[in-house]
Formats: structure tokens, sequence, C-alpha cells
């Protein structure tokens, strides 16, 4: 994948967190030329993890989700176009169409075309008080709908973002019950112990689990949804449903240029795609990670955050390289969960727990072939960093070892 080194214009389609990075990156590292910025919402660049977080809690308002001050971009020459979107992209002459039918030329585009939820076929699913969230409009109609609290919330999904829901909804004094395709919520993710652990959590809150459960059909009255009737048969009633069953890479206009896709974008670590001057960050790429070897696409903020970084530099000539641990965090109740590493290496193993499950303040790590290449920690500030550099180091570490609380996780490294 060749490297560009004249840019006189750049591109980029999707006007969210990694898209807004790469911007403000390209002008920090001292780029002159012409920056747009296109979005299909109307919202300046904002963060989404306040979305399902603070904001819709109530502890935040809309200052806390812009990516940069509004200001920024018109300080800064950045051509920003909101309400629109790129519709097409003819790779040979470098140009792209946008949805009101203008063109643009580009030296380098980059894709930050992101994601959009994942949706299922349901009779009703059109009824008003029924939502799928992603937007920050989403999450201002929630907040307004469950702050008043006494409401049926059935929350379809037993992800992170589903589970997150699901703890907004019950704080505001709602009545919330989750349904899941998985026997444990979020056991795909983290395993059935790590999974059990956060169902009990929500349970002591209040949530009822029906699990492995799925929804049937929607009904309502009025045009407004009443109830829920699961795969089962047995009738929930339902004020508010939400839709929350994970989302997909929005990778059609790629397909459509040629480039190389499969769940999502394929990049190389430069985040580089298969047709010269075009890159590609954040959820809709499926870069190549140096760690590993093979391809991650992950949906999280720190990837658009690195990723866009990493492809304004490379779309500088500049040697960069989407090296970082893979990371995410969330906040459940009293419960504030991060976790660092690469779940694919994970996957099948079972957690070894620094810490008290009970006491809800511990350290779980997740070892492939005795290195370290997982870590998540729950209550416990401040021990990310060292989880990271365990990672990064590749050290085999002896499972007692990780276990024992009288070892500092410093130490755990020098000893690998």
């Amino acid at each position: 994948m060749p490297v560009e080194h004249s840019i006189e214009s750049i591109v980029i389609a999707g006007a969210g967190l990694a898209g807004a990075t790469a911007a403000r990156t390209l002008r920090a590292e001292g780029f002159a030329g012409r920056i747009t910025l296109v979005g299909s919402e109307l919202h300046h660049p904002y963060l989404r993890p306040p979305l399902s977080k603070e904001y819709l809690l109530g502890k935040a308002g809309e200052e806390a989700v812009p990516v940069v001050p509004d200001p920024w971009y018109g300080e800064n020459d950045v051509g920003l176009r909101l309400g629109v979107a790129v519709t097409e992209i003819s790779p040979g002459p470098r140009t792209v169409r946008l949805s009101n039918g203008d063109a643009l030329n580009y030296s380098a585009l980059l894709l930050a075309t992101g994601a959009v939820p994942r949706l299922i076929p349901l009779r009703g699913g059109g009824l008003n008080g029924v939502t799928t969230f992603r937007t920050l409009d989403d999450s201002r109609l929630l907040r307004e709908q469950l702050s008043k609290g006494g409401k049926n919330v059935v929350m379809i999904g037993s992800g992170w973002i589903g589970m997150e829901l699901a703890a907004a909804a019950s704080s505001y004094g709602n009545r919330v019950t989750l349904l899941g395709l998985e026997d444990i919520p979020l056991a795909t993710a983290i395993g059935p112990e790590l999974g059990s652990f956060f169902r009990s959590l929500h349970e002591a809150n209040g949530v009822q689990f029906r699990l492995p459960e799925t929804a049937a059909e929607l009904r309502g009255e009025s045009g407004r949804v009443t109830e829920v009737t699961t795969g089962s048969g047995e009738v929930l009633p339902a004020d508010i449903v939400v839709i929350a069953v994970g989302v997909v890479p929005s990778t059609g206009l790629a397909a459509e240029a040629g480039l190389d896709v499969n769940n999502g974008i394929l990049t190389d670590s430069a985040l580089r795609t298969s047709s010269a001057g075009i890159f590609a960050a954040g959820d809709v790429a499926n870069a190549l990670h140096p760690f590993t070897g093979e391809h991650h696409r992950s949906e999280h903020w720190s990837n658009a955050l690195n990723g866009g970084k990493v492809a304004a530099k490379s779309m500088l000539g500049q040697d960069a390289a989407l090296d970082t641990i893979p990371y995410f965090y969330t906040d459940q109740y009293d419960v504030s969960m991060e976790y660092s590493g690469f779940p694919t290496l994970a996957a099948g193993t079972g957690p070894v727990i620094r810490g008290s499950l009970a006491d809800r303040k511990f350290i779980a790590f997740w070892q492939h072939d005795g290195r370290v290449v997982a870590g998540m920690n729950v209550n416990m500030p401040r021990t990310q960093k060292p989880i990271k550099a365990l990672i990064s180091s590749r050290s085999s570490v002896r499972a007692s070892r990780l276990a024992d609380e009288s070892v500092a996780l410093d130490q755990l490294l020098t000893e690998g």
C-alpha cells in the first residue's frame, strides 16, 4: 500500500471522533492545505461514551460531548459540511460526490463513516416508544423519557450498551427487564464468571433478566408501544423499548468504490486501504495490528481517538501505526470498569482474579500461552497503565503471581 507525499486537499467522510481527531491532528502537524469534514448529522462532532453514561444520567450537560469547541473548526480553517454525506467515491480521478450533489476533489480521503445500529425485524418496531441507541438525539430523547421514572422499560440486548442503558433506566426509578441471546450477559465479551458479576450487580438494583430470550412482537395502542411478547410467549408491559443488539460498520461506500472489505474496511497498520490515497479509521476500520499480526476492528472511543491521529500522520506520509493496546471502559451504578487487551486472544480462557468480586474491587487477567493478553480492573483506578505495560511486554507470568495481591503490578513486569 503506497505512502502519499504530495497532499493539497483532504476530505474526511464522517464527522465523529475519528474524523474530528484526524482534522485536529492534521493542523497540529502543520498541514496547511484544505480540509473538508463531511458529516450526515447536524451536530458538530461529539463523543459517544457520555451518551450512555454521565450525559444520559443527567450528571453532565451537552458541554461534555463536543470533541473540540465549536469555534475551533472556523478558527483552524476546517470546512465543516454538516447534514450531508459522501455518497460516491471515484478513486481514479480522486473525487467524491455528496448527497446534496456537490463534488469534491481530494489528494487524500479518510473514511471515518462509523457504524449504524443493527436492526432486527420485529412486528411493531415502528411504534412510538421504540428506539435504537447511537446518536446524541437518541440520548436526548431517552434521557427525557427515563428521567421521569415509573416506566416499564424493556431492553433488548445484553451487551455493554444494553447493560449501561439498563443501569441508567433503573437508576432513574424505572422497572427494567432485559432480554438477550446469551445465557449470561456479557459472557461473550468477558466470560461467564464476570458476566455473572454484572448480572448480580443489576439484579441488586432491580433489573430483571430473561436469558436467553428474544422479542417476538411489539404491540401498542394509539400508535404507542404497550407490551413486548417474547419468543417463549411471555407478555411484558412496556412503555419504552430500546433495541441495543450491536452495530454494523458502514462499509457500503467503500465496497461500491472497490475497496477491500471484510467486517469493516481492511487496512494495514498505518490505516491505508487497498486503494491509493484512501484511508480508514474508527469503527469502520478493520486494521492490521502489529501486536497480533491479525486484523482487529474496535468500536470503542479510544480506537477512534488513536485511529484519527494515526490516519492523519499517515496521510501526511509520516511513519505511523495503530499499535496501541485496545481499551474501553464502562460505568454501571457504583462500578467503574476498565478493560485493555485483545478479546480474540483471551477468548475461551478463564480469568485470573486478583482481589474480591464480592467486594466489587478486583483485577481480572486473561492469559494466552502464559502471557497476559487482556486485563480488566473494577473499582481499582490507576491500574490500567501497568496492565497495558504487562500486555505490551509479552512477559510470561505465573497465574499465582498475578493473583497475589502482595505482589505489585510493576513487580510483575520486572519478573517477566
